[in-house]
């Protein structure tokens, strides 16, 4: 596999962008003709953003959301991160820049069901090949209050619980992106409000950027940057 560089951020006026979506279009062939997603969407991703991007279930925002972290190509438009086309680039050499790059936070968890959540945390510190990494993970075990639940399954685990362990396994390799999709849709407005105030202390002590995509208004609010998707286009 050929070796990608990661160069520092290319500075555009007074802001370090780390991310450009370069008018994005998605479409799919439908039954009845073509079904168009995304229609000339373009954002600049700054240094430490927190951006949110709104809308209702069907919009696009997840399928933006993949495009942006390299997991599905747009039909038109280009992808900036760390100063690369990352749909340029072969499978293997984004999968390399997306594991340097992104930590994923996902609204149904997906936790390995075969390891204990401490161990969980330390497999995203191990693939990215970070030294001390149980160490690490046993501190973002007690930063997220579940120390006491190291060795347990996730499956035994409250879904508000799996989520902080989500969160944890996320920010634990210090990405330089926090990507959320939906992170309290599965849970109850209690533990909503307990994920969503986790999330900000977490961020709030990480160097990364967070572009989080959900239907709440509310917890939209916790970023600084809001964009509703409408028609296939980012309205602020």
């Amino acid at each position: 596999m050929a070796h990608v560089s990661l160069p520092k951020f290319k500075t555009f006026r007074y802001t370090d962008i780390m991310i450009q979506l370069i008018d994005i279009q998605k479409s799919f062939d439908g039954p009845s003709g073509v079904i168009e997603i995304l229609n000339g969407v373009s954002i600049p991703i700054p240094h430490k953003a927190s951006i949110a991007i709104t809308g209702p279930s069907g919009s696009g925002k997840s399928t933006l959301l993949r495009i942006l972290a390299g997991l599905e190509p747009p039909t038109k438009g280009r992808v900036i991160v760390r100063n690369q086309d990352i749909y340029k680039l072969t499978d293997d050499d984004r999968a390399t820049l997306r594991s340097h790059t992104f930590g994923f936070i996902f609204q149904s968890f997906r936790l390995f069901p075969a390891l204990t959540v401490i161990e969980n945390i330390q497999l995203s510190l191990d693939i990215k090949g970070t030294k001390n990494s149980k160490t690490i993970a046993h501190e973002w075990m007690e930063k997220v209050g579940l120390a006491h639940r190291k060795d347990h399954l996730p499956e035994t685990l409250s879904g508000g619980e799996q989520q902080r362990v989500a969160i944890a396994r996320a920010l634990a390799p210090r990405p330089s992106v926090i990507v959320a999709d939906e992170p309290t849709g599965n849970l109850d407005q209690k533990n909503s409000e307990g994920i969503q105030t986790l999330l900000e202390s977490c961020m709030s002590g990480s160097n990364a950027s967070l572009v989080l995509v959900t239907h709440d208004i509310e917890l939209a609010k916790m970023c600084d940057t809001q964009y509703a998707l409408s028609n296939g286009q980012l309205l602020t």
